[in-house]
Order: C-alpha cells, then sequence, then structure tokens
C-alpha cells in the first residue's frame, strides 16, 4: 500500500460486490475514507468485515431513489471521487427487449449515475484546489465501443454512460472536474457467475461449457479480474491521473481490438 489515496473521500455505489466491492477496499487500502453502498445489507456486512481497520464506512442505498440519493449527499460532506458501479445486464436481441427491461435497463445503469453526479457535483465544485473531483462511470466494452450478441439494452445504455461521461467531462473541464468511464470486457464476478448459469440453463449445456463460451471470447484466453479493474480506477481517482478526462478506459484483455 502506498497510501495513493490519503486524504480522498470516495463515495461508491454497488460496493457490495464484483468490481464495486473490489474498489472499494482498493481505495481503503490506498488511504482513502470510503463510504461505500449498495441495496444488499448481507453483502455489505461481508465487505464491512474484510474492511476492519480501514477507513471504511457502509450504507445501504438504492440508486433508483432519488429521495435517497440527494439525502446520502446531503449526509457526507467531502466527497471528491464518486465511482458509480450500480448496473444490471440483460440478455436478448432488440425483439426481446420489453418496455419494462428497457426502462429499468436505463434507469439502473444511466439514470442513478445521473442524479449521483447532479448530486455530489455541486460540493466537489466548491472545494478548493485545483483537483476537486473524480467522477469514475462503470460502462463497458459492449457499448458504443464494440457490439456483443444477446446485449441490446445492456450495450445501448452502456453506450448512453459513455456520452455521460464525455458531457460531464466538457462541462467541468475548467473547474477541477475529471469525469472518466471504464469499460470492462467479461470479468470474474457473482453477476458474471448468474449469467454463465442462465446460459446454462437456457441451452442445456453444462456450467463448464457455458464458462468456456465467455473464455473463448477474451483474446487473452481467460476473464478479468474485478482487482484488476480496481487497480485502474485507484489510478483515476487520484491526483496522478489529473491529466486525464473524458475518457473510454478500455479493459478488456483486446476483446474490442
Amino acid at each position: 500500500m502506498t497510501q495513493r489515496l490519503a486524504g480522498k473521500t470516495a463515495f461508491i455505489t454497488a460496493a457490495g460486490a464484483g468490481i464495486g466491492r473490489a474498489t472499494a477496499l482498493a481505495f481503503a487500502r490506498e488511504g482513502a475514507r470510503v463510504i461505500a453502498t449498495d441495496r444488499d445489507a448481507a453483502l455489505l456486512a461481508s465487505l464491512a468485515a474484510d474492511a476492519a481497520g480501514l477507513q471504511l464506512a457502509t450504507q445501504v442505498l438504492d440508486v433508483l431513489q432519488p429521495d435517497a440519493i440527494r439525502a446520502a449527499a446531503a449526509e457526507h460532506s467531502g466527497v471528491n471521487v464518486l465511482f458509480n458501479a450500480a448496473g444490471f445486464v440483460h440478455h436478448g436481441t432488440v425483439l426481446d427487449c420489453t418496455e419494462d427491461e428497457w426502462s429499468f435497463a436505463f434507469d439502473l445503469n444511466v439514470r442513478s449515475m445521473y442524479r449521483t453526479i447532479k448530486a455530489f457535483l455541486p460540493a466537489m465544485l466548491a472545494a478548493p484546489g485545483p483537483h476537486r473531483g473524480s467522477i469514475i462511470n462503470i460502462a463497458s466494452g459492449a457499448s458504443s465501443l464494440k457490439g456483443a450478441p444477446n446485449r441490446f439494452v445492456y450495450g445501448a445504455s452502456k453506450a448512453a454512460v459513455i456520452g455521460l461521461t464525455k458531457s460531464v467531462a466538457i462541462d467541468f473541464i475548467t473547474k477541477g472536474i475529471r469525469c472518466n468511464a471504464i469499460c470492462p470486457g467479461t470479468v470474474e464476478s457473482p453477476s458474471l457467475r448468474d449469467r454463465i448459469a442462465a446460459l446454462a440453463r437456457g441451452q442445456g449445456i453444462t456450467v463448464e461449457q457455458a464458462e468456456a463460451m465467455f473464455v473463448a471470447r477474451q483474446p487473452m484466453g481467460r476473464l478479468g479480474t474485478a482487482e484488476e479493474i480496481a487497480a485502474l480506477s485507484v489510478h483515476l481517482a487520484g491526483d496522478e491521473s489529473s491529466f486525464t478526462t473524458g475518457t473510454t478506459q478500455i479493459i478488456d484483455g483486446g476483446w474490442t481490438l
């Protein structure tokens, strides 16, 4: 640990598992004060146990509730790193996507980021110094960067995250605020395990065969890890990346090449 984030306060959504959890722990280990949120209290309890001795507090938060987001922003002063990880992966093409699935995907994957940024940005802008805030949004390689089979509404919503990121970046580029998107490939996580199991059931194959299909599409021949995404997140959260804004940070094992 090098204390690269000493003096920073980070607010993280979907911190209970996967990329959000790995990032919460990485930020705390690098000296940040972390507010880790998730809608699942049990997952947060497990995270808190793993973060014993670190500056990490947990809070149950449903990012689909705008009043709850505004209340969290009012409660936690001094946040200068906002990490938006909440999201959901729907399966299927445009012909499979229902109106409800479209609405849910955009509400969770995009609108929740709009809400958190709008809630936390004013206090960032009021902070002293040249490095007022770093906003990091989890997008995906499956977005405007690359079409992925049977990822219609997910890809559309993650393309919107990239557009949102660039818009925030350009609007506040002279005000000490940076905004970047991380675009992972296929990353080992509990949600991926759910998708592998669903693929196995849907195609009548074994879980091992389904997992091999996910691995096969990665040119490196392996899945990414949440810790690898967290390492990039630490870089974007710190002042060492102060010349980096509005970018799509691709970390996908060569999938979008």
